[in-house]
This record gives structure tokens, sequence and C-alpha cells, in this order.
């Protein structure tokens, strides 16, 4: 009778192991937190100025859920322009986070970053950064707040050191505005991003569609081209600037994603990311019928 229940008892287990295990759903969207709700890791600190991971007076911080970007430790900004990069790079993808403007401006910071912040996107990483490099080679998701009157569209696209194609023609216009509505106040706004690649990026405000561009590549100059290099110089970009120039017209298939400090605080939440490159064999056990670029070394059978 003994050996009769260890028997039972043994299949009994192995039957409960066999059925907690969960069967792909291909259908199922696998959404990544950049966040694991604690604390900075997975991520890299950039401060123009400083060795990379040194989070200056603690501007970045976690709490109650929330990525917060405070100046409570600062006198004046002093050109501290700040950037925090996911450890991992990108290429298509679906990108999804809320954000909120807080409090006034630090003393110091220009005019044009008053309830200004950003996400860098196809970015270069932290450690290629020059060590004054104020901003990385990137294509910005513009996030701009009312200012309490005037229209002032957020969801807008900026491009240090790049360009980005609209209507069939490069555009190289450093910022490109939005068709979005206006937000004042410190709310909660919601930004969805789609990015594909060296193909397009759309960006989302509210579910409602207010940019779309192609061809995102790297620019001839950083904000300007016709400067002939001088703005590379102004970014602090010395030693890598004829080697980003060289490469004018490259397009950005991928890079990393990175959030912006620029002198006013602001708040992100909920920032979750739906990778779209993978297994796109239906035989295989990961694939997903949402993914749109096919990676077969990942397919599992």
């Amino acid at each position: 009778m003994k050996y009769f229940f260890t028997i039972l008892t043994l299949v009994f287990t192995l039957s409960s192991c066999q059925s907690s295990k969960q069967k792909n759903n291909p259908n199922t969207e696998e959404w990544i937190n950049l966040f694991n709700g604690k604390d900075l890791t997975g991520w890299d600190i950039k401060f123009s100025g400083h060795q990379v991971n040194d989070n200056y007076k603690n501007t970045f911080y976690f709490q109650d859920s929330m990525l917060r970007i405070s100046y409570d430790n600062y006198e004046n900004f002093d050109d501290k322009f700040g950037h925090m990069y996911y450890k991992t790079p990108f290429s298509y993808y679906k990108l999804s986070f809320d954000y909120r403007f807080t409090g006034v401006q630090i003393p110091g910071g220009s005019h044009w970053n008053v309830r200004n912040s950003g996400i860098m996107l196809h970015s270069q990483s932290a450690a290629s950064n020059e060590i004054g490099q104020t901003f990385p080679i990137s294509v910005e998701l513009q996030l701009l707040g009312g200012l309490g009157e005037e229209d002032r569209t957020t969801g807008n696209v900026c491009t240090p050191g790049t360009a980005v194609v609209m209507k069939d023609t490069i555009n190289f216009n450093h910022c490109i505005k939005s068709n979005s509505k206006t937000y004042h106040g410190d709310q909660w706004v919601h930004v969805e991003a789609t990015i594909m690649g060296g193909e397009y990026m759309e960006f989302i405000i509210e579910g409602e569609s207010v940019l779309r561009f192609e061809k995102p590549q790297i620019n001839g100059g950083f904000i300007n081209e016709n400067q002939e290099g001088k703005d590379w110089d102004k970014a602090k970009i010395i030693e890598d600037r004829d080697n980003w120039i060289a490469k004018k017209g490259t397009i950005l298939n991928e890079g990393y994603i990175a959030l912006q400090a620029e002198s006013h605080p602001i708040d992100f939440k909920n920032i979750k990311l739906l990778d779209l490159c993978g297994c796109m064999d239906p035989k295989a056990k990961n694939y997903k019928s949402y993914y749109v670029k096919d990676k077969p070394e990942i397919c599992e059978y």
C-alpha cells in the first residue's frame, strides 16, 4: 500500500508539472517591462562631462513605480544634459509609455527646454558617447508640455546628427512638428511608437497617429547640414566628428532607447516594449503571428 501511494504521488506530481507548463500562444503579445519595478538595473546613464553610470546628483531614480527625472539636488543646470540608455538595442518594435511634466525648470536651463524632454530612438550607446557630448546621435521622439495658452504639439521628431525622409524627400529640419493636441498642466499623457527598423517610425499620442516618417539616417551636420561640421563641435563631438560625417546617408536600422534629462523635471511610467523580431516559422514552438522581422536562428523545434 505504501508503495502504491508513492507511485500515485509521483504520477500526480509529474502530471501537475506538465499541466502547469504554459504552451506558446502565437497570438499572445509578450510585452517587456523595461524597468524591474525596484531600481535602475539594466540601464546605463551618461551625463555630459561625466563617465558612464555616474548618476550626477541622483537625477534619475525609481520611485512608486515611476522613473523620475528630478533636479532637487541642483542649484543650477550648468549644461548637465543627461540620458539613460536601456541595455539592449532593438530594431523592429513597439514602445508604449506614459509621461507627465512636474514642477518648474531648474535655473540655468535654456528657455526652449521648459517642459521639454524626449525619448531617443535608434541611438548610439552610452559607452560610445564622447565624454563631453551633450546629445547622442539618434532620432528623438520629442515630448513637450503646453505653456498655458498657445498650441505646443508633442510627439514631434528632432534629429541630433540624423535626418528623416518625408514625402519622398530628405527633411533636414532639426525638429518637425506633429499634428498632436497640446497638453497643458501635469496630466499623464500616453504615448506609443511603432519602430520598423530603417523603414519608418510612427508616433501615436493618446491613441491618435500624429507623425510618421521614413528612412532615419545619419546626417552630415549635427543640427544644420550647412554648417560644414561646425555644429558637431558645439555638441562637443570632437574625436568622432569626421567618422560621423563620413557616414552621412547611412540608414539607421537599429539602436538603443534613451530617456532624456534636459533641465525640466518629468516622470515616466508603464514603459513597455513589444519586440517585433523573432521566429516566423509557424512550425516552431516560439513562433509569434505578430513578428514582422524574421530571426530564424532563434527558432525552437
